[in-house]
């Protein structure tokens, strides 16, 4: 289900597009993972010697596609809304629990990319880098922070667009 249907504009189709794009980036970068992992036990089965380090870039690209991945999520209403104890309410105030929900949400990303920021500073100032390939630590908490402030963009916007319908329900106040 589109979340967005019938809102429409440039500014949510440019949006959709980002979103779209960031998750797209996510997916190629899961797909490298898949064919690292691959190589990697192909290669300790053929040859007794693995990637080294092939954890060490799971680690990072799973991290990073996994914040990839929840900006689009949450534009498309793909996160799971527990809705146990809102099912027999009117749907205005169903509306107004979901952009509680959606508040919390973003307030939520807000504070996990601001941390992540700082960590990422922090490890980079540290120098701190990944056992057996050196990597440096603070490109992993770079790579998330995008999507994580974007999911608070967008549960933002999920809010707001719940609260702008509150009173249009037509009867179900």
């Amino acid at each position: 289900m589109d979340t967005y249907e019938g809102l429409g504009g440039p500014g949510l189709r440019r949006l959709e597009t980002l979103c779209a794009g960031y998750a797209l980036l996510g997916g190629a970068m899961l797909l490298a993972t898949t064919v690292i992992t691959l190589v990697s036990v192909l290669a300790r089965y053929f040859f007794a010697k693995p990637l080294v380090g092939d954890f060490e870039l799971v680690q990072v690209a799973v991290a990073t596609c996994i914040a990839s991945f929840l900006p689009y999520c949450q534009l498309k209403g793909g996160n799971i809304i527990v809705d146990f104890f809102t099912t027999g309410m009117a749907p205005s105030r169903q509306r107004a629990f979901d952009a509680l929900g959606a508040l919390l949400l973003s307030l939520m990303m807000l504070v996990l990319g601001w941390r992540a920021a700082v960590g990422a500073t922090s490890v980079f100032e540290s120098g701190e880098s990944s056992m057996l390939m050196s990597i440096p630590i603070w490109i992993t908490y770079a790579l998330i922070v995008p999507g994580f402030l974007l999911t608070c963009f967008v549960a933002l916007v999920d809010a707001r667009r719940r609260l702008a319908t509150r009173g249009t329900g037509g009867g179900d106040e």
